[in-house]
């Protein structure tokens, strides 16, 4: 597969800002569409995960604990009783929330978190209710195996497939070698059915040695999650270490090369991480990013606002503060790229697409924004 390495910035659209400073509103173009940034509220801490429930009310967490509704309509927040305690130590917290498909009120609310196992974090899948304004019937789903001593690298995004599964992402703890384990639950994507059991079709089923809810493995941060539901994709991105984000088309049994294979640079020198960037049995990337961008989102956009981004993937920078817009074609290679909001100089956390095609995100300043025609 065709890879598309970016080694620069590409800023494609014009901005002008508004008058009224009060509104908070940037204006841009991307592809000939013109859209315009509002700022909707302040979510408190970093609102780290969010999912509507329906086209009036954006459920988000926060990173360092509790949850809350937005009201899209008002702009007023709800906080949420009922929440896990969490381990808000280095990059843990109160992680992602998702929305299966077909959800109805009362449904089930899946959401990742980090959990005090021993004095060590652990990634763990739950799912819980909302019952008024208060999470209800907790089931913790699957506990990771994935306890180290650093606070670094739990992932962790959740995608469905519609067909009846979940997928989430664990990072490798920054522990490098549990990238090639396939005896821990860390530097994996994992496969699971809703009620938490282990699908029989996992590729790694009845193998001994290897955790049975792992779908695909080699990877070392992955904090965004994508499912294509017209082509049945799943797309992954991932923090590289300095230098080397990568965009991956995650298959069955994957293993995606860390820490034997990098794009990436040592933090300590300008030496290159691992032992290449290509080897057989061991899946490329679609995309590599040089420099890093830091992504903390991933989404596939599907929605009708935006009728030249269909098909687009869309991922949250971190450190180089952007939207990132890639066009993907018919093969699933990355062809092009643009980076939106720059002006903004946000860190970008989440992304979720609303009802009617707008975009939602929040940043690490504690704003939550939408960006529509």
């Amino acid at each position: 597969m065709r890879r598309l390495i970016s080694s620069c910035f590409i800023a494609a659209a014009i901005y002008s800002l508004p008058v009224t400073a009060a509104e908070l509103v940037l204006e841009g173009e991307s592809a000939g569409m013109p859209f315009r940034v509002e700022a909707l509220a302040q979510g408190g801490g970093v609102p780290w995960g969010m999912a509507f429930l329906d086209q009036q009310r954006l459920l988000f967490t926060r990173r360092e604990g509790g949850a809350a509704i937005l009201n899209i309509d008002n702009e007023t927040l709800t906080e949420l009783t009922g929440t896990p305690r969490v381990m808000a130590e280095g990059q843990g917290g109160f992680l992602d929330v998702a929305v299966p498909p077909g959800y109805s009120a009362g449904g089930w609310l899946y959401f990742t978190w980090v959990k005090n196992q021993s004095g060590q974090g652990v990634t763990v899948l739950s799912r819980a209710r909302l019952q008024d304004t208060h999470l209800v019937d907790w089931q913790e789903l699957l506990v990771t195996r994935s306890a180290t001593d650093t606070g670094r690298h739990f992932g962790s995004r959740i995608a469905f497939d519609g067909s009846g599964h979940l997928y989430f992402s664990v990072g490798d703890r920054g522990h490098r070698p549990n990238g090639q384990d396939l005896q821990t639950h860390a530097g994996s994507v994992l496969r699971l059915n809703l009620d938490g059991s282990i699908p029989p079709d996992n590729p790694f089923v009845g193998r001994d040695g290897v955790l049975p809810e792992i779908w695909s493995y080699g990877h070392r941060n992955p904090q965004g999650l994508a499912w294509d539901a017209g082509h049945g994709r799943l797309w992954e991105i991932e923090h590289g270490p300095r230098g080397g984000d990568e965009i991956n088309l995650i298959k069955a049994g994957g293993n995606y090369g860390w820490p034997v294979l990098s794009y990436g640079k040592e933090y300590w020198g300008p030496f290159d991480v691992g032992e290449g960037s290509e080897r057989e049995g061991m899946e490329s990337p679609v995309k590599v990013y040089i420099p890093s961008i830091a992504p903390g989102s991933l989404l596939y956009y599907s929605g009708d606002a935006f009728p030249a981004w269909r098909g687009n993937l869309i991922a949250g920078a971190l450190k180089l503060t952007h939207l990132n817009r890639v066009e993907l074609n018919d093969k699933g290679e990355a062809v092009a790229e643009e980076r939106l909001l720059l002006p903004l100089g946000e860190r970008v956390r989440a992304l979720v697409q609303s009802p009617e095609g707008w975009l939602y995100f929040s940043t690490d300043s504690g704003r939550i924004l939408r960006l529509r025609p």
